[in-house]
């Protein structure tokens, strides 16, 4: 996963950038980038760690101009580190390029294979570059296009580099007087359009749009091209949409509480999710202990449900980023004992429903359950407000192989040993699809190893 971040027509640029991927941090902890353009040329800065922590004053006042993106990264295919932090930049047929992209391609390998026998060179390990690549190197325009006469020379460059990837992605391509912004057609990864005065933008969730006064216009739908200058706002749909495959997780996870996306309210599906889990569980407890953030919203709905108090019996430190997104195993077991502290006059001689947003791995869940009965709990009934993780995901999100999935490895009562709780109970899948509008309209693959595209290399098995 990543976070993007676009804005159009807005004096000092990299300043509003620069607070709107701040809002994004949760989506990517390991490297930040901004791209600016003055209307005569593209700079570029990109740093390594949390956004407030690495780009300095000096870094901001190096950047001048009116037009700008901004990237957070968390690496799904590609090297770690700065090698691979966007946006990137490339000298193209049309001048400086820059881009920003979330999601994952299902044919990196062969198509990075394929233009590599073509002569073109590549800076980087991501498969994001394939975009920039692709560029001045063929055109595509479906009968079915109007083209505005603004657009006849970049646009169908454009379409055809987005004909030729398969898989997940929400985008933003900076030219020196333009954005554009595009969306896959099966729309797995969030994009949002919003309004600043005279300014527009872009984001992945809207809460980017709300750290800077600025109002929540409409979503770019899924196969949507749009184009974002002086002239004004165009909108094109080169590829027919198979289905809708919206990522569910976004919901379940990755996604802030206050933030609009699939048409939707994270905060009002998630604490559905938790409403839903009490629906389908009998356990009797005495509390209701959310594993925060993330399960504090399904907490809230599941003790109004049972009517049962919720309190903080696991107290969050802050400054500790989240584990789940680290890109080693040994870091996310350390964090998980620096993130989080027991309240033991929450927790001593109860009977703890504890909620979590899921359970991927286990060693999280684990150490919390062991956590909770050192603080004097005493019955510990593990609660999880989404179904088993069953396939890895190959649009975007770090759980890449069945191997480190552990109910791919486990039944319900080996994990429940496995973490040491009395009880293990998940949201049923069903219970999850009736907490979305729509449902058919998402994707749900890593919970029903059903997939909208399938896996045509192994580049999304490996880190960008």
């Amino acid at each position: 996963m990543c976070g993007i971040f676009g804005i159009f027509n807005v004096e000092h640029a990299q300043k509003y950038a620069f607070y709107g991927i701040y809002a994004l941090q949760h989506r990517g902890q390991e490297s930040v980038g901004i791209a600016v353009s003055d209307l005569a040329d593209i700079k570029l800065i990109k740093r390594s760690g949390l956004v407030l922590e690495a780009i300095s004053k000096e870094d901001i006042e190096s950047l001048e101009g009116s037009i700008a993106i901004a990237h957070v990264r968390y690496s799904t295919a590609g090297d770690l580190g700065l090698t691979n932090a966007q946006p990137f930049l490339k000298e193209t047929p049309f001048g400086k390029v820059a881009l920003v992209h979330n999601g994952n391609l299902v044919n990196y390998t062969s198509l990075k294979a394929e233009l590599e026998k073509e002569g073109v060179s590549f800076e980087h390990t991501s498969d994001s570059e394939l975009f920039l690549a692709l560029l001045g190197r063929g055109t595509y325009v479906p009968e079915s296009i109007s083209m505005n006469p603004l657009d006849e020379e970049l646009l169908p460059h454009i379409f055809y580099a987005l004909s030729r990837v398969k898989g997940a992605y929400s985008l933003i391509y900076l030219f020196k007087d333009k954005l554009i912004a595009a969306r896959d057609p099966y729309g797995f990864r969030p994009l949002l359009m919003g309004r600043l005065k005279d300014a527009v933008l872009f984001a992945s969730e809207s809460c980017a749009f709300d750290i800077l006064g600025a109002q929540f216009f409409r979503e770019v739908k899924p196969g949507e091209v749009v184009v974002v200058d002086f002239h004004g706002i165009r909108s094109y749909f080169p590829f027919k949409s198979p289905r809708k495959a919206m990522c569910i997780f976004e919901f379940v996870y990755f996604s802030k509480p206050e933030s609009y996306i699939f048409g939707d309210w994270v905060y009002n599906v998630r604490k559905s999710m938790g409403r839903q889990l009490a629906i389908e569980d009998d356990v009797d407890a005495d509390v209701v202990v959310p594993v925060p953030d993330s399960g504090i919203v399904p907490a809230i709905g599941y003790s109004q449900e049972k009517s049962i108090p919720l309190e903080l019996g696991l107290i969050r430190n802050h400054y500790v980023g989240r584990s789940f997104i680290e890109p080693t195993q040994e870091l996310r077991d350390v964090k998980v004992l620096m993130k989080f502290n027991a309240n033991r006059p929450v927790l001593e001689g109860k009977r703890v429903v504890v909620i979590d947003d899921s359970l991927v791995r286990g060693t999280t869940s684990k150490k919390i359950v062991s956590m909770l009965r050192k603080a004097g709990a005493k019955e510990v009934h593990m609660r999880i407000a989404s179904p088993p993780v069953i396939g890895p995901c190959y649009y975007g999100i770090d759980t890449p192989t069945r191997e480190e999935l552990i109910a791919c490895k486990l039944n319900q009562e080996d994990i429940r040993k496995f973490i040491g709780a009395d009880s293990l109970r998940y949201l049923s899948l069903e219970g999850l699809r009736s907490c979305v509008k729509n449902y058919q309209e998402f994707c749900d693959a890593c919970f029903s190893n059903v997939y909208p595209i399938p896996l045509e290399d192994e580049s999304c098995l490996s880190k960008t």
